[in-house]
């Protein structure tokens, strides 16, 4: 009674003051009743519920429910959740590398694996619905504590119980923790000054990382076509995903997010002409969700890169952090985003302009042989000699793991041959 007493003492204080102010003493007074009726249910719980339960439990659980009634991106994170998003976007972390959101069902479903973690290497895939963690059903558990036991330390084991799209039952996997890699740019070269540039997040170094390791390559090479690889990305900052785009746009709008009041708002792609012209391809895939559906949002829009892959996640919703006093924090949604073109992609996802389904080879084919290995007729012995003037014949030699790579990978593979045919297809009147 005495908590109850105290809340109604300070929220009287506050009616109070607001009643003398035109327009807010009705809402006052409903905000009042509804913190009223909140206090004597806590008051019920802590005097007779079965067991006792800490009142910081009950506070953060009834604000956390609050929150997750709204959308399934808002929610509470407390003290060592909410170290823990930091570590995730600036330091070191441990855990299985996974993204997971919940659906209107309950059901918590695999929004991306990250790439080189361990739950990409177990081979978890974007929609492949997590039924059980240790044995707990994760619609007894909820998100909160579902996320809470797959996380943990170093070295040790989770068992999840997964139920793919396609697969008739479901399948048990136990994965062994580790550290997850912050490196979110790879840079690679495919073929003689083509570039496959993997972006697996958007943190907090993405666009340096990114700008480091396309000058570095420019140093030695020039740069032909790119094919920037968003499969998989689950999104991350906002203002990175902008960064990102602007270094291959020459000015235009980015994106636009529309909220309350000051939270609307267009973000510009600075005017000056970009260094990097090259043509472009761009990947993206189911796992490819909200910062990096504003990236590839922004390229199609302006016409600056060919999309293909498959149809993305479809989160059109801007998220902010939110820091309380004690340490705790919420994650509250506070805008849609819409792409230069006015598009909105809340729960729809891009579209790429060629739809190109992720085909596995089969196990039983040696796909590096037949990729690699075709012959041709400078392969013949004996041939006869290239004669007469022309192009300049290319010493590039492909790195053995982009080699393989490319060979059981065919959204690649088409990517690296549509940017090289780019320049030529727009010739064509």
């Amino acid at each position: 009674m005495r908590l109850t007493m105290w809340l109604v003492a300070i929220m009287t204080t506050a009616l109070l003051a607001l009643s003398s102010i035109p327009g807010m003493a009705t809402d006052a007074q409903s905000k009042f009743e509804s913190l009223k009726r909140f206090s004597q249910i806590l008051d019920l719980v802590e005097r007779y519920y079965v067991q006792d339960v800490p009142r910081t439990d009950l506070i953060n659980g009834a604000i956390d429910g609050m929150l997750q009634s709204l959308d399934p991106h808002s929610t509470f994170m407390d003290q060592e959740e909410y170290k823990s998003m930091q570590e995730s976007t600036s330091g070191e972390f441990y855990g299985i590398g996974v993204e997971i959101t919940q659906d209107e069902s309950g059901a918590l479903r695999v929004v991306t694996p990250i790439e080189d973690t361990p739950a990409d290497k177990a081979g978890l895939q974007a929609g492949d619905l997590i039924l059980e963690v240790d044995g707990k059903l994760t619609q007894d558990l909820g998100l909160r504590e579902s996320v809470s036991r797959i996380k943990g330390e170093k070295g040790t084991k989770v068992k999840l119980t997964i139920l793919s799209k396609k697969a008739k039952a479901p399948r048990e996997v136990e994965i062994v923790r580790d550290a997850i890699p912050l490196i979110s740019v790879k840079l690679r070269e495919l073929d003689d000054g083509i570039v496959w540039i993997r972006l697996s997040r958007f943190s907090e170094h993405t666009t340096d990382e990114l700008k480091e390791k396309l000058t570095a390559y420019k140093k030695k090479h020039k740069i032909n076509g790119i094919v920037l690889d968003l499969r998989n990305n689950p999104g991350g900052l906002l203002d990175q995903s902008i960064k990102v785009a602007d270094m291959f746009l020459q000015g235009g709008t980015v994106v636009s997010i529309k909220g309350r009041g000051s939270d609307s708002r267009n973000f510009d792609a600075a005017k000056q002409a970009s260094d990097i012209t090259a043509p472009m391809v761009v990947i993206i895939n189911a796992g490819s969700a909200s910062a990096s559906e504003i990236v590839a949002g922004a390229l199609r829009d302006h016409k600056r890169a060919l999309i293909i892959g498959e149809q993305s996640f479809g989160k059109g919703s801007v998220q902010n952090i939110i820091p309380l006093n004690d340490g705790s924090a919420i994650k509250l949604t506070i805008a849609r985003y819409f792409t230069p073109n006015g598009t909105s992609i809340q729960a729809k996802g891009i579209e790429p302009d060629l739809v190109v389904p992720f085909e596995p080879p089969a196990k039983e084919e040696n796909p590096t042989a037949k990729f690699l290995h075709a012959p041709r007729e400078k392969d013949l012995e004996g041939h006869l000699e290239k004669s007469g003037t022309g192009k300049k014949e290319s010493k590039f030699k492909r790195d053995k793991a982009v080699k393989e790579r490319l060979a059981k990978d065919n959204q690649l593979r088409l990517a690296m041959n549509l940017v090289k045919s780019l320049p030529r297809i727009k010739s064509l009147k």
